[in-house]
């Protein structure tokens, strides 16, 4: 079955998943186009993982649908996930055969000539040299790597990455970076969610941020800093009398003081009104440089207005990402998800 005509990788409406009282994901849009690197943002606990489980047909949704390549994994079963490969939670493997044969059960699952790319797969995650070698010894880095060669097995064009660098060492962190980068220069739509925000930042160029189930942003990175605002950064002649000024002075936001000076976010407007209160004051202005807010910053402010934004409507948002009950229908329909969940039984 081919795709839709220009479908995108990942499109999903209004996603709701619930659990009596809990509310795990809360109406979540994602709108993830060819070729993008996109990054699916949150803290631990935000949702993620329960949105990317619905969005392989792992679960079942409440309410909503999404669909990969303009296919619904919920009414077209495995048909919706040709082309499409990755892991959902931890990466699970035998641990006491070796990378090699984890990869020849699963590449006799996946069936395509699969078999045939376990080498080139090894070598592409850099895990040729360990192939002979029992999993039980593998590093959780060198786990993850291979849980990216199983994915690769397919010839996916989106691969879904559920927090890949998550336990991993600095070292660990660069290499998953440079692989990751290297697998969406050569054409693979990338999803990873993640709550690391450097991560995020080092390689995605759009974003979802999703905060207690629902999703605060969407679009591209730089948007995001130009929707933030103008972040001021302001030397005096005295700082100590210039902070009640500006906390004080209306316009100006989110003031900081720091070694580096004073911090504050306004309009231009604003910015005139506060340098004539600080001459009537006496302070002297020596710097007022406009800067970007950075990514910290922005994020921090969505996350706290969503929570600001659920206090006042009286929902507290409790979304889970624990093990959740899984639709055995839809684990049979996913070659790559279905295998982890077979996999994850290691011998006692």
């Amino acid at each position: 079955m081919s795709d839709a005509e220009g479908a995108q990788p990942v499109r999903a409406r209004g996603l709701v998943k619930r659990y009596k009282e809990v509310l795990a994901v809360d109406h979540v849009d994602l709108n993830v186009q060819t070729g993008d690197v996109y990054g699916f943002l949150g803290p631990n606990g935000a949702g993620k993982t329960t949105t990317l489980r619905m969005a392989l047909g792992l679960i079942v949704p409440t309410q909503g649908a999404v669909e990969l390549f303009g296919r619904d994994p919920m009414r077209e079963g495995t048909r919706a996930l040709e082309g499409v490969a990755g892991f959902v939670d931890a990466t699970r493997f035998y641990p006491y055969m070796t990378g090699r044969k984890n990869l020849e059960l699963l590449a006799a699952l996946d069936g395509d000539g699969a078999a045939q790319r376990i080498d080139e797969v090894l070598e592409i995650v850099e895990l040729a040299p360990r192939a002979k070698h029992k999993v039980g010894g593998y590093s959780h880095g060198m786990r993850q790597r291979l849980g990216i060669a199983a994915a690769l097995l397919r010839r996916p064009r989106l691969l879904i990455l559920d927090e890949p660098a998550t336990g991993l060492d600095p070292a660990g962190m660069r290499d998953m970076r440079l692989l990751i980068r290297r697998l969406a220069d050569e054409g693979i739509t990338v999803l990873l969610s993640s709550h690391q925000l450097p991560e995020v930042q080092e390689l995605c160029d759009r974003v979802a941020i999703v905060d207690k189930g629902r999703v605060v942003y969407e679009g591209a990175l730089d948007s995001l800093r130009r929707q933030g605002g103008a972040q001021y950064r302001l030397h005096t002649t005295d700082d100590t009398l210039a902070l009640p000024v500006l906390k004080t002075q209306q316009g100006i936001e989110n003031v900081l003081a720091g070694e580096h000076g004073l911090s504050f976010q306004a309009d231009e407007h604003h910015v005139a009104e506060l340098s004539l209160a600080l001459a009537q004051a006496g302070i002297g202005i020596l710097a007022l440089t406009p800067e970007l807010a950075t990514l910290e910053d922005l994020f921090f402010r969505l996350t706290e207005e969503n929570g600001a934004a659920r206090s006042a409507s009286g929902d507290s948002g409790s979304p889970i990402e624990d093990a959740l009950p899984v639709n055995p229908v839809g684990a049979a329909i996913s070659g790559v998800a279905a295998v982890g969940r077979e996999l994850g039984q290691e011998r006692r």
